[in-house]
């Protein structure tokens, strides 16, 4: 059953849930961490928008580095996506950056030059998988690129159900720049997203995007007009989200996934047994009842 977030706070309240393992030294400032949005916003309460108490963040804190993806990092980040995953209470996941205008500049190159190929074969498993895991949750996904999204930074917003930028975005993919090419899923995912000659260019020359333009060619959902910010226009689209029903939305990504693999048949065949799955549901008779009675549904996620 999916329920509102506020028993999560029990153990939240507005600290930072540090998902780095304990040490009996002091412990640093966590790579990564999770976060009920509320506790992010000044002033904001369960009372003026209960509904957002559903929203979760899964918060990028490396600001020496602009957001570098250390092996530490990642490994935070996983076991971020493993906690959302074993919680019924959210609803949409945020990845964002804990400080305005960084979102994460790819892979710590620094730390790389210490790393032997074992070890860096590793880490690119590691965020290989963490990218297939955020794509496996069950719930919606926004990356809230305020800053450059470089590299890895740039997959793992690909990564993402869906991405918000503004004045700020930078977005590039310029591994072929150091002898490379995205090596955690950036010459997949961006083809999925916007063509092969596209991705072809942009990988080619490495070139850096801005807002604008990301958004003109399908990379940004959404383009916060100034003065607006990214995750301004996240919450809006957030809000709008949040009037749909929770098993309605997993069904309707499970079901939007897989359409780019499958032959149009079998893609038809599982969205009819989704779709067959949510007619029993108590959302399914609350969404037809408020559409009768001309209010908004009242979902549960059951």
């Amino acid at each position: 059953m999916l329920s509102r977030l506020a028993p999560l706070r029990v153990h939240v309240s507005c600290s930072r849930l540090s998902l780095s393992r304990s040490i009996s030294t002091p412990i640093s400032e966590p790579h990564a961490f999770l976060r009920p949005l509320l506790t992010s916003i000044p002033d904001a309460t369960s009372t003026a928008e209960p509904e957002l108490e559903g929203i979760m963040c899964l918060v990028l804190n490396r600001p020496e580095t602009k957001n570098a993806l250390s092996v530490r990092m990642v490994g935070e980040m996983r076991e971020a996506i493993a906690k959302i995953s074993s919680l019924s209470t959210p609803r949409i996941l945020l990845i964002q950056s804990a400080h305005p205008g960084q979102f994460c500049s790819g892979a710590d190159l620094r730390e790389r030059r210490t790393m032997s190929p074992a070890a860096v074969s590793t880490f690119l498993d590691s965020l290989r998988s963490l990218l297939a895991e955020i794509e496996g949750l069950h719930i919606p996904t926004v990356a809230v690129i305020d800053g450059y999204a470089l590299g890895g930074g740039a997959e793992l917003a690909l990564g993402c159900d869906l991405r918000a930028g503004g004045q700020n975005t930078k977005i590039a993919l310029p591994e072929t720049k150091l002898g490379i090419i995205p090596g955690a899923g950036g010459t997949q995912r961006l083809t999925h997203l916007v063509g092969v000659a596209k991705a072809k260019e942009l990988i080619f020359t490495g070139k850096h995007v801005d807002g604008v333009e990301a958004h003109r060619m399908g990379l940004l959902n959404l383009y916060a007009q100034p003065p607006s910010t990214p995750l301004e226009s996240t919450l809006i689209l957030s809000r709008q989200i949040l009037t749909s029903a929770p098993l309605a939305l997993t069904a309707a990504k499970t079901a939007i996934n897989a359409a780019p693999h499958l032959p149009l048949g079998k893609g038809l065949d599982l969205e009819r047994g989704v779709y067959n799955g949510l007619l029993d549901t108590d959302d399914r008779q609350e969404g037809l009842a408020a559409f009768a009675e001309k209010r908004r549904a009242r979902f549960t996620g059951q």
